[in-house]
């Protein structure tokens, strides 16, 4: 009698690839099943309620807020720096670098570093003199202009 030349790890392995041939064919019918293609819009529509959860029924129109977008803010720097814009800002030179041309300013309201480039500034500045200036809002962050020494 001559040996099998499917051996046991042979078999198993070919048993495995089946059950996953199986289990693949189950699942594509199974969402065969549950397609909607021929589903109308409506039954497809998914509502979210005022809590935040999903829900199939539409909302009450007579909860609805009327809310205006302008009114939002999402950040509360942008009323804070309407206000401070208008203010002129008193401040003292922390450093500043002649050959570089630039140096940074510490607020004295809210003791902030605030960047400064020499070609807004009026006059000569060394560290540690009391400085006046407006506050300018750049990509790159805070920044002084119209940079006047105090007597």
């Amino acid at each position: 009698m001559a040996k099998s030349k499917a051996t046991f790890s042979k078999r198993d392995k070919e048993k495995k690839k089946l059950e996953k041939r199986q289990e693949k064919a189950e699942k594509r019918e199974e969402r065969k099943a549950n397609s909607q293609k021929g589903a109308s819009l409506e039954d497809m529509m998914v509502y979210i309620d005022e809590d935040g959860n999903f829900t199939s029924t539409p909302p009450d129109p007579k909860k609805k807020k009327e809310i205006n977008a302008h009114e939002i803010e999402l950040d509360i720097t942008k009323r804070q720096a309407a206000a401070e814009e208008d203010a002129r800002r008193n401040g003292v030179v922390t450093m500043f670098n002649h050959d570089k041309g630039y140096g940074f300013l510490r607020d004295l309201d809210t003791q902030k570093s605030v960047f400064v480039h020499i070609n807004s500034i009026h006059g000569e500045l060394k560290e540690g003199d009391k400085v006046s200036f407006d506050l300018q809002r750049t990509l790159k962050g805070d920044s002084a202009a119209n940079v006047m020494k105090k007597s």
